[in-house]
């Protein structure tokens, strides 16, 4: 079978660079990979203006990404949103994520929200093997979830939410080939801290603290036979937020992000005088450094902590860093940007975001830009935009602490 797969298709289904592993990259790169990574795409323009930050900026409809249990103190009733982010914007028009997301209240200390990311790849030829063109395909992937988020005291709260997870790359019927759509459920842990406080010189302030373990999951394969099956990008982020509230019409927003994929770094493989990889009594690869990376997800978690080949180093590199700025004025206008960075060993991502965002009675207009430091990426040279839709039912005072995301 022969499966024309243009380059458009090649770069969407990878957000970093994937390399082989019977051998050692000749610039020492060692990128983690995994199945469906569009679930690592950011899918609203405000956090995509600030550096893909997110675990503990202020609550909005798209908190289902960053961290669920921001939903808890939302100054909102409900609200949602619709966003969506060109792909290789630069090469086609009809490659993207689409995402719609939507939460409410309940009373003061619960909320529940849901939401939908659909991934187009755009248009695909396939081929059979004389080079038959057997038709025109769009090969997709979506995830579906929700989310219940509590508050536990005045200060934090919990999450925990549930997703569903498909990737269809082959839609086209091969009775003469395993080849089959890819599943997964997965779920989501989340803590969040908000501490109001005062600022000498200033209206007020807080300090806030998130942390999210996403996309617990189960492996993925697209084949009934394969013994083969991926990781999803099981994903720890973390980090703190503060802001300052300068006056009545002024605030400023610091916040950093730290995140790190929780599934095995790939080994390094013992190879013979020709180069080619040593073959075990059981059949598998010899390990020259590094862990076994065919574990169960619990244990690929935790193994992700100390399993990198070249050791603590390694492990450090595979840490990114996000920091981002955010302006707001009379809780109606905004400006915002951030900085995005990624070893160069493990996918070599640098870029800086900016970003602005408008807010009047319930409607709300986010955009973003993305400028590429090193290398290319599939979002430079593209305008993101999410519009958001904002409701309550109670009046709230001038200084509640999270008016300026929800606004």
């Amino acid at each position: 079978m022969k499966i024309r797969i243009i380059l458009v298709l090649m770069c969407s289904l990878a957000v970093a660079r994937m390399f082989g592993q019977d051998t050692e990259p000749a610039d020492g790169s060692r990128v983690i990979s995994t199945a469906v990574p569009f679930l690592t795409i950011s899918p609203d323009a405000r956090s995509g203006g600030m550096g893909d930050v997110g675990a503990a900026t202020s609550p909005d409809a798209y908190s289902m990404f960053w961290n669920p249990a921001k939903y808890a103190f939302s100054d909102k009733s409900f609200g949602f949103g619709v966003g969506y982010v060109p792909w290789l914007r630069g090469l086609v028009n009809d490659i993207g994520l689409a995402s719609v997301t939507g939460f409410g209240k309940i009373g003061d200390k619960q909320a529940v929200a849901a939401s939908l990311r659909y991934f187009s790849m755009g248009a695909v030829m396939f081929t059979n093997d004389a080079g038959q063109e057997l038709g025109e395909v769009k090969p997709n992937e979506w995830s579906i979830d929700a989310t219940y988020a509590r508050k536990f005291s005045r200060e934090f709260s919990g999450a925990v939410a549930g997703r569903f997870i498909y990737s269809n790359l082959v839609p086209v019927n091969y009775t003469s080939y395993d080849v089959r759509p890819g599943t997964s459920f997965a779920a989501d842990i989340a803590i969040y801290y908000h501490h109001p406080m005062e600022i000498k010189g200033m209206t007020g302030g807080s300090i806030d603290f998130g942390l999210d373990i996403s996309n617990i999951g189960a492996k993925m394969s697209y084949s009934s036979t394969s013994v083969v099956r991926d990781f999803i990008p099981t994903t720890l982020r973390l980090g703190p937020s503060f802001s300052m509230d300068i006056d009545d019409y002024n605030r400023v927003t610091l916040s950093l992000d730290l995140s790190k994929l929780l599934v095995p770094t790939p080994p390094v493989y013992a190879t013979d005088s020709n180069n080619n990889p040593i073959i075990g009594p059981d059949g598998k690869k010899v390990i020259d450094k590094g862990y076994d990376p065919d574990v169960s997800v619990v244990k690929g978690m935790i193994q992700s902590f100390y399993d990198a080949p070249y050791g603590f180093k390694e492990e450090l590199q595979e840490i990114n860093v996000a920091v981002a700025a955010e302006y707001w004025y009379n809780k109606l206008f905004s400006i915002r940007a951030g900085y995005y960075y990624e070893s160069k060993y493990k996918g070599d991502r640098q870029f800086f975001t900016l970003g602005a965002g408008l807010r009047y009675n319930v409607f709300g207009l986010d955009f973003s830009y993305l400028l590429p430091i090193k290398n290319n990426n599939p979002l430079q040279n593209t305008l993101q935009f999410t519009l958001l839709f904002n409701f309550d039912n109670s009046k709230k005072t001038a200084k509640e602490p999270t008016e300026q995301g929800n606004n």
